[in-house]
């Protein structure tokens, strides 16, 4: 086997892939491109827990995650680019003040913006909204920017199961899958498998907290530091919002 080569092992007909985000091999990136370009789901390792991905813009593949998530059709699915910059190919952010994006993201937060038509528009079809993520994972980040167009994202694991910080959490889902690129486990054991933090951006100057995860407190800094107020101030079941 050639050095440049992609090492893998095959469990269940699924092959898994160890990625390093310290040293990221284009051979991996380019991997994961071609199963998501095929229409796979994948299995990914981001900032928060692991996740199921396949193209947002890919209608089979979206029904294809639906199915192996057990996912009720009601729910929203979140998409993930590559850089603060394709937020806005997505979704509309004219109303944001300068600088907010790039404070939030990176990181372990999604934001929830009006759509633009550009988007799928089968993808959450009863939604004039979409829950955007950029996560702090060079790997996912790389994934995105070499493919140039949405992800569309959930935890790995079935429907109302807790999320998973190490690829043996969601063994049982492999089979499924065309790949789990696999990092180890995120954060230890025992850390918080509470996703990202969803806050609601559409009101302009206003913002509403869906979902409290693993950044509340930060990212409820961040947006007061740029003047914009707190809508509600209870978070919404993240069960019921989907994200």
């Amino acid at each position: 086997m050639s050095s440049s080569c992609i090492r893998c092992k095959r469990v269940s007909a699924c092959p898994l892939i160890p990625v390093n985000d310290s040293f990221l091999l284009p051979q991996q990136i380019q991997k994961g491109v071609d199963l998501i370009y095929q229409g796979s789901v994948i299995a990914i390792p981001t900032d928060t827990v692991y996740g199921l991905a396949c193209a947002a813009q890919n209608q089979s593949a979206i029904e294809k995650l639906y199915k192996i998530k057990g996912r009720d059709l009601n729910k929203p699915l979140a998409i993930c680019v590559g850089n603060v910059e394709a937020v806005s190919h997505w979704g509309k952010v004219s109303s944001l003040p300068s600088g907010l994006l790039n404070s939030l993201l990176p990181g372990p937060v999604t934001v929830v913006l009006e759509r633009t038509e550009r988007l799928n528009p089968k993808l959450n079809p009863n939604l004039n909204k979409v829950g955007i993520r950029v996560p702090d994972s060079k790997f996912v980040l790389g994934l995105c920017n070499k493919l140039k167009e949405p992800l569309a994202l959930t935890s790995a694991n079935a429907s109302n199961e807790p999320s998973c910080l190490a690829p043996e959490e969601f063994q049982y889902l492999w089979h499924h899958l065309s790949a789990v690129f696999e990092l180890g486990t995120i954060g230890d054991i025992t850390s918080p498998r509470v996703g990202s933090t969803v806050v609601d951006l559409c009101v302009p100057g206003r913002y509403r907290i869906l979902r409290s995860g693993s950044a509340l407190e930060s990212t409820k800094a961040i947006l007061e530091h740029f003047e914009v107020e707190q809508d509600v101030p209870n978070c919404v079941d993240s069960v019921s919002m989907g994200y």
